[in-house]
């Protein structure tokens, strides 16, 4: 696997504007998988960063879409309660549908570099990203989809109207959800019903319960880290990934 990546921010078109969106991939030459990896309130912080940066030396090209563009270009902060509050007022003015222009957006990116194998992406989020994750993988292009602690996905969708959960059959590819036992954004019956649409859509999935983890377990800048979790989670990622984007022929 690559040990050395290059990464830029970049801007890409999404429906009638442009964002900016991090790309990092392997440094060496090759045709790679691709990733579109969704932010938390937090927006493309050091954390979604080091994620992306994660993806590109496992051997993706990954890009994480500024997903905040609309209201705050280059939004970044920490993780105090006051910076929480103000990712979550951006959080309130999205809307699904552009939302998911920026994922198509940041896919037509993707394809367009000739190191990137344009035969379907995968998509991880995390926090408010995991449920933009789940929402993404109803575009035709995402063929895997990890999403971390999607709050929200049962019962409402960005912007208004049904709840996002009532797309699941539209759903093509395989998707992992990730939460936390104890987390106290998304109550368990919520875990539930999503696990159930997705069965009853025969959507290929597996969803994981962490006993002890909280919400954002998988952040090692959060008070909520749970390394054990975390750990767990980014092999089922990896694994993920490995069995469902294609993959270059070897040399």
């Amino acid at each position: 696997m690559p040990s050395l990546v290059r990464t830029e921010t970049i801007t890409i078109p999404s429906g009638d504007t442009e964002i900016l969106a991090y790309l990092a991939e392997p440094s060496n030459p090759g045709r790679f998988g691709a990733i579109v990896v969704i932010q938390e309130v937090f927006g493309v912080n050091s954390h979604i960063r080091e994620v992306t940066e994660r993806l590109a030396r496992a051997g993706y090209v990954a890009i994480a879409p500024h997903i905040y563009h609309r209201q705050a270009l280059g939004f970044e902060v920490g993780y105090s309660q006051a910076e929480l509050e103000l990712g979550r007022s951006y959080k309130q003015g999205t809307r699904a549908e552009e939302l998911l222009a920026d994922v198509q957006g940041a896919i037509a990116h993707l394809y367009s570099k000739a190191n990137v194998i344009a035969e379907g992406v995968g998509c991880i989020g995390f926090c408010f990203g995991g449920h933009v994750a789940y929402l993404a993988a109803t575009l035709p292009d995402v063929k895997a989809t990890a999403s971390f602690y999607g709050a929200g996905i049962a019962t409402m969708t960005p912007g208004g109207g049904e709840p996002t959960l009532s797309r699941t059959a539209e759903i093509k590819g395989t998707l992992y959800s990730f939460f936390g036992v104890n987390d106290p954004l998304i109550a368990a019956d919520e875990v539930d019903h999503i696990e159930a649409a997705l069965k009853n859509h025969g959507v290929p999935h597996q969803i994981f319960r962490y006993p002890g983890a909280e919400h954002g377990f998988f952040c090692d800048q959060r008070y909520s880290y749970h390394p054990e979790a975390a750990s767990d989670a980014w092999q089922q990622v990896l694994t993920l990934f490995e069995t469902t984007l294609p993959a270059a022929p070897p040399s």
